[in-house]
């Protein structure tokens, strides 16, 4: 398929939306043919007002002459705000649906998506790319349309006056299509690299002001500075090269504008001496001629909207024709046991040629505590992020009561999880809906009071102004860390799932916040498949279990005291650690 053939059919499944709000495009439509019509008229009307005002001198038009220009631009005034507020509706509801149906999309998206593409750079997807839709699929339409009717009107009035002056004129068309279509090219393809150059600022500028104690720590701003400045320089050189072709083609359409005008005044002056055309009629051609550049020269400039709306519109699809994460499973599950079983379960990520685990196998019953623990890199995350599913193995098979969990619908497997991470995830709210997050809407307080207190989180959410109502910030900005970890332990206390992951839930914390969380955890443990990442060893001295992960292989499996007395890898990084403490 050509490039122009592609960009149509990108083009037509945008406009493809705007089916759907048919009643507002056809009070546009309706506004267009009145607009072109009241071009036409008041062109029209140059004749008689010529003819019969200042040559004939007849007075019975003094007054309908002029009555008549007011009612044709009353109509024209109704006409436009109909198309203006009909276009704009549609563009604007198409914009809302796009924007949902791709956020919609990204939390569809499986995990290793995300692990390709920066947040960033989706963001500016949902924010500018949609834009860009907006002109193609409102403004863009309205100038197309609106012009095209306007000029074919205004071309009646001119065979009507004067038909072979208007025969002269035509000749310079097809020139002026054969720019839109060098013009059209180009645009398209500056405009991907502008789009691509907006999605990498956004990723680059987020980067530094998220990290900016780190810049300023190791005096990295000029550093940074200097990444942005290239981005954004070459930004600006796609957009004057934009600019500079919009230009040099709205130039020379003028000035081919101006050739055929030299052109008709030869022959209109010929028409004129040989008595075929009188002066109202040359006056009131040459006001259609004159009224009709300024739809040519936008029908021109309308390339850039179009070519955008087509660029931004070929990512937002290429976003919405992505498969969402695997969920074939049809097994309803709404209370699970909690038994988990690995069995030998490998996991490999794209591009690289060593498993991140590999043939992994152990069984956790039902109310037991599994620690994981091992160096660095050595797969204890990934391991856990198999059990939601935000990972499917590449072998052997990941099971909950018995059932590998592809059978399972993912939405009922998700519900018997509850995950509280190093990362705490907060959201610009109230502390009530942070810890109700993802409940049904109108959940009992007390139950929101109790899973607090039950976090050790109700001391300090007293303390707040507005208490449970009040507001955390973005991401919990205005709490400490170990505030933030118990919201998150509440939420999982509420949330009461009968599988309990917590993924290094105290590793970054001082030690009064550790024994307060801690605290915590061990009011959430009990009753529950818990499976624990574990940053300090300690901390696993009571796990039913341990597992010791070095280089994505199961290397010792067995309790703490067992596998201190074994003296292998979980012995060692024992000592290191107890050593690490002594020193501090």
């Amino acid at each position: 398929m050509t490039t122009e053939a592609s960009a149509w059919v990108i083009y037509r499944r945008l406009l493809g939306r705007a089916k759907r709000y048919w009643p507002f495009l056809v009070a546009a439509f309706i506004g267009m043919l009145f607009e072109a019509a009241a071009a036409g008229a008041f062109t029209a009307l140059m004749e008689p007002m010529v003819n019969e005002t200042f040559v004939a001198r007849n007075p019975a038009v003094r007054w309908s002459l002029p009555a008549a220009i007011v009612g044709i631009f009353l109509l024209r005034g109704i006409a436009t705000f109909a198309t203006d507020y009909g276009m704009s509706r549609v563009g604007r509801s198409v914009v809302r649906d796009l924007r949902e149906s791709v956020m919609a999309k990204y939390l569809r998206l499986p995990s290793t998506r995300f692990d390709r593409e920066p947040v960033a750079a989706m963001v500016s997807r949902l924010n500018y790319d949609t834009e860009q839709v907006a002109q193609a699929s409102s403004d863009a339409i309205k100038v197309l349309l609106t012009d095209t009717l306007t000029i074919l009107v205004l071309l009646g009035v001119m065979f009507y006056n004067g038909p072979r002056v208007t025969i002269v004129m035509l000749v310079v068309a097809p020139l002026i299509a054969g720019i839109s279509g060098v013009v059209g090219r180009r645009y398209r393809r500056i405009n991907r690299g502008i789009q691509d150059g907006v999605a990498s600022m956004a990723q680059v500028a987020e980067q530094a002001l998220s990290a900016q104690q780190e810049v300023k720590v190791y005096g990295a701003q000029a550093s940074e500075l200097g990444r942005y400045r290239s981005l954004i320089d070459r930004n600006l050189r796609l957009g004057v090269k934009v600019d500079a072709t919009r230009a040099a083609a709205s130039s020379v359409v003028q000035l081919l504008a101006a050739v055929a005008l030299a052109v008709i005044l030869l022959v209109a002056g010929t028409e004129a001496a040989e008595g075929r055309m009188s002066a109202g009629s040359f006056v009131a051609m040459l006001s259609a001629m004159m009224a009709m550049l300024p739809s040519l020269k936008r029908i021109t400039n309308v390339q850039s909207l179009i070519q955008r709306g087509v660029a931004a519109s070929e990512r937002l699809f290429a976003i919405l024709d992505q498969p969402d994460e695997p969920d074939e499973g049809t097994m309803p599950l709404l209370s699970a046991r909690g038994e988990i079983e690995f069995r030998d379960v490998t996991v490999r990520y794209p591009g690289q040629d060593v498993p991140a685990l590999d043939r992994i196998s152990f069984r956790a019953a039902p109310g037991t505590v599994t620690a994981i623990v091992g160096r660095s890199g050595s797969g204890k995350s990934t391991l856990i992020r198999l059990l939601p599913r935000f990972y499917d193995a590449a072998e052997g098979t990941v099971l909950v009561d018995g059932v590998p969990v592809q059978n399972y619908r993912l939405a009922d497997l998700r519900r018997q999880i509850a995950l509280v991470g190093q990362r705490v995830m907060l959201f610009d709210d109230s502390v009530a809906a942070n810890i109700a997050y993802g409940q049904a809407a109108g959940l009992d307080t007390a139950r929101i009071r109790r899973a607090a207190e039950a976090a050790n989180a109700s001391e300090f959410i007293d303390r707040l102004p507005g208490g449970m109502d009040a507001g955390i910030g973005e991401n919990g900005g205005l709490l400490s860390g170990g505030q933030r970890q118990r919201l998150a332990i509440a939420r999982a206390i509420l949330k009461d799932a009968p599988i309990l992951i917590l993924d290094e839930a105290t590793a970054a914390l001082d030690t009064e916040s550790e024994r307060l969380v801690q605290d915590a955890l061990n009011r959430l443990i009990p009753d529950h498949t818990t499976l624990v990442i574990a940053h300090r060893l300690s901390t696993v001295e009571h796990a039913d279990q341990v597992l010791v992960l070095d280089g994505g292989r199961l290397v010792e499996q067995g309790s703490h005291a067992e596998l201190l007395a074994r003296g292998g890898l979980y012995a060692h990084l024992h000592r290191m650690q107890f050593r690490e403490t002594e020193a501090g």
